[in-house]
């Protein structure tokens, strides 16, 4: 399941220490860069690090009201962003400009529009419910998000900037949502050159997160109609309360995500913190958990009569995948929990387009996005992907890799294992060059050159 960490590590987090005040071991291990940016918004994250920083407002055709946040640079080709559950905007740029992919799009020449779906902090706008109010407000699942919320965005970037096209980035939850509007509104697919799915998440079968039971009993327990997790700084305050209690976080973070130390920018964990949870809907997790346990990847079920009134039958119907006919290019990681390597081959199979299959070994949920070897690994093979299906591409079968290709991304530096005595915090280490750099840092960095083809062999 996407951004699932929230839910579940608060399980064991609250259980174990009452306490939400910091002790000083957050500001006497942590740079204070790093400590500003678990404060502030996607908004200030960029005016902090010189760049451009706009807001925008869109209205679904169910008249929810949604925010993006765009680095401009305008008449340049648009890019849209979508993150995963519980996650907003600002998992693009966390990391700082020397490593967040929505820096490094903006770097080599892109506009880059990070969108909001519905229930996140940033979106809780709509034009008749109040969401503090009216239950009502919260009867969505990520296929409402895939059906209103990702058209309504796509079709306001290209109005927008006056393009037709755009490329779309999705990570796990923004890549399901992709899914749904592919399959279930197929126009949508003419509007997009490229779609790079990182960690995509459909099928589910597999999915490894040992909390998982636990999580589902705890939801079936509330329903499915009220706000999962809204913003706060809870994490940010009890996992950094103390060195144990990080390491108690760690620990249930890695059940959740897959474990991969060597990528854990444990440096910028408390940027993490500050930011997630972002808010969502309930019965956005109750869907994945749906999607596990029937082993297909289909409409929400609401029990048989209720699904005989929606669907006209009592199970509710498959999103079909093999209508998705825009580029998908996969990358994903050999450890993560949450989007197993086995059904991401499934998927691979089932849609008719894919023209980049590509496995990274060791890599958990999140390192497609917050590695530290995220900027010179995956991002450059992104790029160069994009760029070629921006111009006319060649059709799949020039430009697909064929079988998937693994590869093991080397490791230039490691941190002192969490487990191992006290948690080191490194400067050099998963720290973006300590952060304090970027405080001056300049408003674009050098553009990435790629030259060579996306099919050669990496």
């Amino acid at each position: 399941m996407p951004h699932a960490i929230c839910f579940l590590v608060v399980l064991g987090v609250c259980t174990l220490d009452g306490s939400g005040v910091l002790g000083g071991y957050l500001e006497d291990t942590y740079p204070a860069s790093v400590i500003e940016d678990a404060h502030l918004n996607t908004i200030q994250l960029l005016e902090k690090y010189k760049h451009p920083a706009e807001t925008h407002q869109v209205t679904t055709d169910d008249k929810y009201i949604l925010t993006l946040h765009r680095i401009a640079r305008p008449g340049a080709k648009p890019v849209l962003l979508v993150h995963g559950l519980e996650d907003t905007s600002s998992t693009w740029i966390v990391m700082g400009p020397e490593s967040g992919l929505g820096y490094f799009l903006y770097a080599n020449g892109y506009d880059v529009w990070m969108g909001n779906v519905r229930g996140n902090r940033y979106s809780k706008g709509h034009v008749k419910l109040n969401p503090n109010t009216d239950k009502s407000y919260w009867s969505f699942s990520w296929h409402e998000i895939g059906m209103y919320d990702l058209p309504a965005m796509i079709d306001g970037v290209l109005q927008k900037t006056g393009y037709q096209k755009l490329s779309y980035f999705g990570h796990s939850q923004g890549t399901t949502s992709f899914f749904v509007m592919a399959s279930s509104r197929p126009e949508y697919n003419a509007k997009i050159h490229l779609m790079s799915a990182l960690a995509p998440v459909a099928f589910m079968k597999h999915m490894k997160a040992p909390l998982m039971g636990m999580a589902r009993m705890g939801m079936n327990m509330f329903g499915d109609n009220f706000e999962l997790f809204p913003h706060s700084e809870i994490f940010l305050n009890h996992c950094l309360s103390s060195a144990a209690m990080l390491k108690t976080c760690m620990r249930f973070y890695w059940q959740i995500v897959g474990k991969n130390r060597e990528e854990q920018n444990m440096t910028m964990f408390p940027v993490v913190l500050g930011h997630l949870p972002g808010g969502c809907n309930i019965k956005q997790a109750l869907h994945y958990l749906q999607l596990q346990k029937s082993d297909r990847f289909c409409q929400y079920d609401y029990e048989s009569k209720e699904n005989q009134r929606l669907y006209g039958r009592s199970t509710p119907p498959d999103y079909r995948l093999e209508r998705i006919n825009a580029p998908v290019a996969l990358y994903y990681g050999s450890n993560d929990y949450l989007s197993a390597v086995e059904d991401v081959r499934r998927l691979a199979k089932v849609l008719p387009n894919v023209v980049e299959n590509h496995l990274y070994s060791k890599w958990n949920h999140m390192d497609m996005i917050w590695g530290i070897s995220a900027r010179r690994s995956i991002q450059p093979r992104i790029l160069q992907v994009m760029q070629y299906w921006e111009t006319g591409g060649g059709g799949a079968k020039d430009a697909t890799t064929g079988s998937p290709v693994e590869e093991d991304v080397p490791q230039l530096t490691t941190e002192t294992p969490i487990e191992e005595g006290t948690t080191q915090v490194d400067e050099k280490v998963g720290s973006v060059k300590g952060n304090e750099e970027q405080e001056g840092h300049a408003e674009e960095t050098e553009p990435v050159q790629v030259t060579t083809s996306p099919s050669s062999e990496l």
